[in-house]
C-alpha cells in the first residue's frame, strides 16, 4: 500500500475509535445521571423551592408539598416541608 494511503487509514482508525470512546462515555453517564431520579427531582424541587420563595404564592407552596411528599416517600434522602402559613 502506497504510505499517503495509510496514513489516511490510521488518521481515519484514530478518529473513529476516539468518537466511538466520547459516544461510549456519553452513554455511560447519561445513564448514571437520569438512571437515579432521586437526584433529578431532588434538583427540581430544590429549583421550585427557589422560584416560590421570590414569588411567595400559596398554591405554588401547596404544589410543592406535594411533591416534597412524594419525594420523601420515593427517596432516601428527605427534604424539609415547606410552611405555607
Amino acid at each position: 500500500m502506497f504510505p499517503t494511503w495509510k496514513l489516511i487509514f490510521q488518521k481515519t482508525r484514530l478518529k473513529n475509535l476516539t468518537l466511538i470512546l466520547f459516544a461510549m462515555l456519553f452513554v455511560v453517564l447519561m445513564i448514571a445521571f437520569f438512571g437515579d431520579s432521586c437526584s433529578v427531582d431532588h434538583l427540581i424541587i430544590l429549583n421550585e423551592i427557589l422560584s416560590y420563595e421570590q414569588s411567595l404564592d400559596p398554591e405554588q407552596c401547596e404544589n410543592i408539598l406535594e411533591q416534597i411528599y412524594s419525594y420523601n416517600d420515593m427517596c432516601t434522602s428527605e427534604i424539609e416541608i415547606l410552611d405555607c402559613g
